[in-house]
């Protein structure tokens, strides 16, 4: 959103994510059936930091964090053997809150440099937004681009914040592994990895 010009200002997440998350499935972790663990070391003080490093800049080779948006998250532990889905809040500056249909084409129309070089792993469409209200859903949508894809959906305002929706995203595909890869590919295209 920061890329299109609007500027969020305070961001709730909250994030339930699947046991492959922790390297595990449902016969190395059987307590993880029919429950969910409040709780996931580390990775609440990730989700509020990453997102600023990303948005920062270099300085004197080192990363300087973005001051903002203030990110505040909680991350749950959730029986799904792959997918994260985050219900996230979001409020923009004053006088910076795009209309929902700019929200929707800003993440339907996004392309990176993934995109633009036509990497192997890199999704053709890196967001689809889902207009059904029961979606996105684990079953249905973490495969979308191979994986490689994001599906939003329930965009709507909110009477707290300014928006709420619904994010998922397949977390070794997309995530890590999957992520590893195409950053790899990244690093190719752009000759900071050559061949020996």
């Amino acid at each position: 959103m920061k890329k299109a010009g609007y500027e969020p200002k305070t961001v709730v997440a909250t994030t339930y994510q699947a046991i492959s998350g922790a390297g595990k499935n449902f016969k190395d972790w059987p307590e993880m059936e029919h429950n969910i663990i409040p709780f996931i070391g580390g990775e609440e003080e990730k989700s509020e930091q990453e997102p600023l490093r990303i948005w920062g800049h270099i300085e004197n080779g080192e990363i300087v964090k973005a001051e903002g948006p203030v990110i505040t998250t909680q991350c749950i532990r959730v029986p799904v053997l792959d997918g994260h889905t985050a219900a996230v809040f979001v409020t923009f500056e004053e006088g910076k809150k795009p209309s929902k249909e700019e929200i929707i084409k800003v993440w339907r129309e996004y392309s990176g440099v993934p995109q633009e070089l036509k990497l192997p792993s890199a999704p053709e469409h890196f967001i689809q937004y889902l207009e059904d209200d029961n979606r996105p859903q684990v079953a249905l949508d973490v495969n979308y681009e191979n994986g490689f894809g994001v599906s939003m959906g329930r965009l709507r305002e909110d009477t707290v914040f300014d928006y709420k929706f619904v994010g998922l995203s397949h977390n070794t595909v997309r995530g890590a592994a999957g992520g590893a890869v195409l950053t790899a590919e990244l690093l190719t295209a752009k000759k900071y990895i050559t061949a020996k």
